[in-house]
């Protein structure tokens, strides 16, 4: 895909003096205080902002935080305390400003934060005036947010058709590598690793993936629905029988060409679902009527991942089991381990499996992380962006 990169802007020395808008995604988790309780997106943040300043730009950043109502401002609504972690971050004192989109002033080698975007009427429904009216705050707009990507609001997509030049910063560049790479260009065999509880969430990704994939290793809930089209007993698991056919008609695409979905030979079970809950290994034939499949077994897990060793590209997005209780994290921690001695190219995305990352201490060893939930499940289905779309129609003149 191509797009204009912002990168490549401040190489060339095109943004010196230069008013830039940045949309970054600062959608940060805080406690009932206001304070920021995890800054990772603040982080990433960074170096695009440092990026612009050292270009000599005139600096404006912008993100939505939370779901606040449009017109109607409330102090939870606010980045203030975006703007102070951000300045702590920069080493700068990080101004707000509130009601920003009639004008804004900001000097060459200085950068504000502007208020809440989302709190600007017609922000959501893209509204063609807002949008004009922010496009004409820059000289160049830069989109670094792409968790936000999937959706086509006023400062991700319709700044992005009006300002004079429409670009993609180094943390949403970074994701259309990673995913040309993973999804576009992949070295074989391709693998994914499709999971969460229910097959209906993700059955488009699943039946997108089966087009392309060399091997789809599925878990948690979806992994039952499979074994149950398989003709294994599942007990009282989470399962959803009315989407047997579905499982069995991506089982069937798979087949067709060669490849496959790996049912679990083994499975640990419970008849209840907490904390505490005794852990019992089974064969996949043996499940009793009272037992709940909450994790893949041994046999299973080293199965997988021995397969996992030999994949050239690896696409993770959802846990096998439930890794938070240590008696059914097992086939988590070896599919985690596995990803991290691979050879593979691996992209990982979505909140679980983020914090399954986080768990084993394997981040440095996951050729990509991806930022986006809702933005990396979509392109696991296929979609084409619209932050992207925009971005490669802009380029393209």
């Amino acid at each position: 895909m191509q797009v204009i990169r912002f990168a490549d802007l401040c190489a060339q020395g095109a943004v010196k003096g230069k008013r830039v808008f940045i949309r970054a995604d600062l959608n940060v988790p805080q406690d009932d205080a206001g304070r920021i309780t995890e800054d990772t997106r603040i982080r990433a943040s960074v170096p695009a902002i440092q990026m612009a300043l050292q270009a000599g730009a005139a600096v404006m950043v912008t993100s939505h935080l939370g779901r606040p109502t449009e017109g109607e401002f409330k102090p939870e609504d606010s980045l203030a305390p975006v703007a102070q972690r951000l300045g702590e971050l920069l080493g700068r004192e990080v101004p707000l400003v509130q009601n920003w989109v009639d004008g804004v002033q900001v000097a060459p080698g200085q950068v504000v934060l502007l208020e809440n975007c989302r709190l600007n009427k017609g922000e959501k429904k893209n509204d063609e005036q807002l949008a004009r009216k922010m496009a004409a705050l820059c000289d160049i707009y830069v989109n670094d947010a792409f968790g936000t990507a999937h959706r086509a609001e006023g400062t991700t997509y319709g700044i992005a058709q009006f300002a004079p030049v429409a670009s993609a910063g180094p943390l949403l560049a970074a994701e259309i590598d990673a995913i040309t790479k993973a999804l576009a260009n992949p070295k074989r065999p391709l693998v994914a690793i499709v999971a969460g509880s229910k097959v209906s969430t993700k059955l488009t990704i699943l039946q997108s993936l089966a087009d392309k994939v060399d091997q789809l290793i599925v878990g948690g809930g979806i992994a039952n629905t499979f074994m149950l089209a398989a003709g294994l007993p599942i007990g009282k698991s989470l399962a959803e029988p009315d989407l047997v056919d579905q499982a069995e008609a991506v089982m069937a695409a798979m087949k067709a060409r060669g490849a496959d979905v790996p049912i679990p030979t083994d499975v640990v079970v419970a008849t209840e679902f907490k904390a505490d809950a005794k852990a019992t290994v089974k064969a996949a034939a043996d499940v009793g009527p009272d037992d709940m499949i909450l994790d893949i077994g041994p046999d299973t897990a080293a199965r997988l991942a021995a397969q996992l060793m030999k994949a050239g590209t690896i696409v993770w997005n959802g846990p096998v089991g439930v890794f938070e209780f240590d008696q059914f994290a097992g086939g988590t921690k070896a599919i985690a381990e596995a990803i991290a001695a691979s050879p593979a190219f691996s992209i990982a995305g979505g909140g679980d499996t983020l914090a399954a990352i986080a768990k084993y201490g394997i981040e440095k060893d996951v050729g990509y992380i991806s930022t986006g939930g809702g933005a990396f499940l979509e392109v696991l289905e296929g979609k084409t962006l619209p932050a992207f779309e925009i971005l490669a129609r802009r380029a393209a003149g």
